[in-house]
């Protein structure tokens, strides 16, 4: 059987699920079914929470989701945080720091934490975000090796420097380069790293 493949720039606001037998969720929120007419046995491969935006990879290949979501690929994240963020807060984050995961504590694994000295080039913030209100904001490249349930918001909160804006840019030598929000790339040849 060939498998599909497929990379997509999720917007903001949108649910990385093909929707919802719920009549109420149906009715109040937005799946990325709607962007492009996606064969029924088309799943994501991991997940961006609501309000995070940016690359995700979707797939035929149940084995592959699960492969590649096991495998310690590199994900990459642009964060723009609120308030600029110290070099003793990196160097917290690149060490592993305590968050919450379903009520117990975990610690992170080591990860690669750099600030970026340009605002990367992404259109204009979702409205809802309220970027602009808060103070002076700083950007951060997260690369984790691993996938915790809003993980990348909730280690930035524990050093004291909240995400305002969350955008993955990266999996493994995928990127989001040349992509713009709500495109789907149909990707037939998965890099050698994630077709395991």
């Amino acid at each position: 059987m060939t498998h599909q493949h497929y990379k997509i720039y999720k917007p903001f606001g949108f649910i990385s699920q093909m929707g919802s037998n719920n009549i109420k969720e149906k009715r109040s929120k937005r799946f990325i079914s709607e962007l492009y007419p996606f064969d029924d046995s088309v799943m994501a491969i991991g997940r961006l929470d609501l309000k995070s935006e940016g690359l995700l990879l979707m797939t035929t290949d149940g084995k592959l989701s699960d492969t590649v979501n096991r495998s310690g690929i590199e994900k990459e994240y642009y964060a723009q945080l609120d308030g600029i963020i110290t070099p003793e807060a990196i160097a917290e984050l690149q060490q592993g720091v305590e968050i919450g995961i379903e009520g117990k504590k975990y610690l992170t694994k080591p990860c690669n934490a750099r600030l970026l000295t340009e605002e990367p080039d992404f259109p204009e913030p979702h409205h809802l975000l309220r970027v602009g209100t808060h103070r002076p904001n700083s950007w951060l490249s997260v690369t984790l090796t691993e996938g915790k349930f809003r993980q990348v918001r909730k280690m930035t909160a524990v050093v004291g420097f909240p995400t305002l804006r969350l955008v993955r840019v990266r999996i493994g030598s995928v990127t989001l380069e040349g992509m713009n929000p709500s495109d789907v790339i149909d990707f037939p040849d998965l890099p050698q790293e994630l077709n395991l």
